[in-house]
């Protein structure tokens, strides 16, 4: 962990991105975390729409979605991919939270996910699979580095309930 990273206990820094999704998070076509102070708030980086792995991490939220907004959380997913491939991945999978265009990087690169990754010994940049929980005063309460898509939602929740959140 470098020290540039997000840690918890620290503020979560605030942005704005193009969005598409949940028309009650959704505002003029885009999500400003701000805005949401007063909500406990799972902001999930992933690589790619519709590829594997992202696709079984967003229907594990989207099949624990009515459980996380029980206990007053959103789910915000977000990847580098544009509004409209968001849509079509919204569509395909019924995903009945908003997802987030960092086509820019900006955000990525503000929470430290932004990184050089390796695949088939050829080396390139991308989103790193992280998590990042915020509770209602604005604040990363929990940080998941190394997630495993398959049941990231449930462990999420689990998480949300020991808090108390």
């Amino acid at each position: 962990m470098s020290e540039s990273e997000i840690q918890e206990q620290q503020p979560a820094p605030d942005f704005t991105l193009p969005a598409i999704g949940s028309e009650d998070i959704v505002k003029d076509g885009q999500v400003h975390l701000g805005d949401l102070k007063g909500k406990n708030v799972v902001l999930y980086f992933y690589p790619k729409d519709d590829t594997p792995g992202c696709t079984k991490e967003a229907c594990s939220f989207r099949d624990a979605n009515h459980l996380l907004q029980q206990r007053g959380v959103v789910v915000l997913g977000i990847s580098v991919d544009s509004v409209k491939s968001h849509q079509k991945f919204i569509d395909k999978f019924s995903l009945p939270f908003p997802l987030l265009a960092d086509t820019e990087k900006t955000v990525a690169e503000q929470y430290h996910v932004w990184k050089e990754k390796s695949m088939y010994g050829k080396k390139y940049m991308g989103v790193d699979r992280q998590t990042f929980l915020i509770d209602k005063d604005g604040i990363v309460r929990k940080v998941w580095r190394k997630v495993k898509p398959d049941d990231h939602a449930n462990e999420v929740l689990e998480t949300v309930e020991s808090l108390g959140l």
